[in-house]
């Protein structure tokens, strides 16, 4: 080899001078074999592996997200005037699609998928904390944002528990979402029912004051019973009046012509509460009227609380049938993954660019050493 150094014009040819694809191909083609051989080899041994690896299943169902209906109350409430403010604080609130997803995804119904069909050992998990990252990477939930439907695939090995898992899931959500104040009616329910279990204590109070006094049937039609059933009636439409200003208040300010109007209307019932209220003569039966107008006024509030508690019950046991299911998982005929085809063929793929460039680089190191 010699050593005697290169011109300028040497170097500067040699700069310049540049890969093409002429000698890349005259690179590769001598090692042609040894790079199929490479290839295929790479190929077939992905697919052999992909072979070993257990298959898994997908099954899918999907269902319509339960949406806010007309309920049989409105048109009761309407009828009620000033009492339907009573029902204004437990009204107006839906449960899109996104939060029956967020239910799904819950670690409460996680527990109860878990232990219905006992992944715990299925997954060979120690603890619950990951047996539930091992379900939820084998889960999907999704809601279409036009289609108005929520999709959930569950991949498992076993295409017949891939089905019942995913249509568990549906079961699970259901019973969960009765058991929680999720729907209008349902909120209307259980407000109604604390107000009857109070007004229920106050009437037997009433009653027994009433009774203290010794009222007879002579006194029951000798009292002016219109004016006492005016009163209570009176005095149940201020309290109802009263929660109706107080779920304005969370939505409307003080000057708003509504709340105005509300406050104003509750102004006058309190001045004709207060004429009712006047001293009466004193005599034997005062005490009998007081305790009468108090019994009277507690049997209202609790003939209007009743009934609208059932109606909340009728309302709620129609909403509960709201999860209807379009497509119920049944067990998948195909697996869903490996894909040893395609994992075969991107790994042969990447073999050969990998092979190439092997080649490639030893070439031209070669010949950058001969040229030295």
């Amino acid at each position: 080899m010699s050593n005697a150094p290169r011109t300028a014009s040497q170097d500067l040819a040699y700069e310049d001078d540049g890969i093409s694809l002429t000698e890349v191909l005259g690179a590769l083609w001598p090692k042609r074999h040894l790079i199929a051989g490479i290839t295929i080899a790479a190929g077939l041994g992905a697919y052999g592996i992909a072979l070993l690896i257990p298959p898994t299943y997908t099954a899918r169902t999907s269902f319509i997200s339960p949406q806010a209906q007309q309920n049989s109350a409105a048109a009761a409430l309407a009828s009620l005037g000033a009492l339907s403010g009573i029902a204004g604080a437990a009204a107006g609130v839906k449960s899109p699609a996104d939060q029956y997803v967020a239910l799904m995804q819950s670690a409460t119904l996680s527990d109860r998928i878990i232990e219905r069909f006992k992944l715990d050992a299925e997954y060979e998990s120690k603890f619950r904390v990951d047996a539930r990252k091992e379900l939820a990477g084998n889960v999907r939930i999704a809601a279409g944002k036009k289609d108005n439907l929520i999709s959930v695939e569950v991949d498992d090995e076993v295409p017949q528990r891939a089905a019942e898992i995913a249509n568990a899931y549906v079961e699970e959500l259901k019973r969960l979402s009765n058991g929680l104040a999720l729907t209008e009616a349902q909120q209307r329910r259980q407000f109604f029912e604390l107000q009857l279990g109070k007004v229920k204590t106050s009437l037997t109070a009433a009653q027994t004051a009433l009774q203290k006094t010794g009222f007879s049937a002579g006194a029951l039609k000798s009292e002016p019973r219109s004016a006492a059933e005016a009163y209570a009636r009176t005095k149940a439409e201020i309290a109802a009046q009263e929660v109706k200003i107080g779920t304005l208040r969370r939505t409307l300010a003080d000057n708003a012509p509504e709340m105005q109007q509300a406050q104003a209307a509750l102004a006058g019932m309190r001045s004709q509460l207060a004429q009712m209220e006047q001293p009466l003569p004193t005599g034997s039966q005062q005490d009998y009227i007081s305790a009468f107008r108090e019994y009277k006024y507690q049997e209202a509030l609790f003939d209007v609380y009743a009934r609208q508690f059932e109606l909340a019950r009728v309302d709620e046991a129609r909403e509960g049938t709201l999860i209807q299911v379009l497509d119920a998982a049944t067990p998948p005929e195909k697996r869903s993954k490996p894909k040893r085809t395609m994992l075969a063929a991107a790994t042969a793929l990447a073999a050969l660019l990998l092979s190439c460039m092997v080649v490639l680089i030893r070439h031209f190191w070669q010949q950058r050493s001969k040229a030295a």
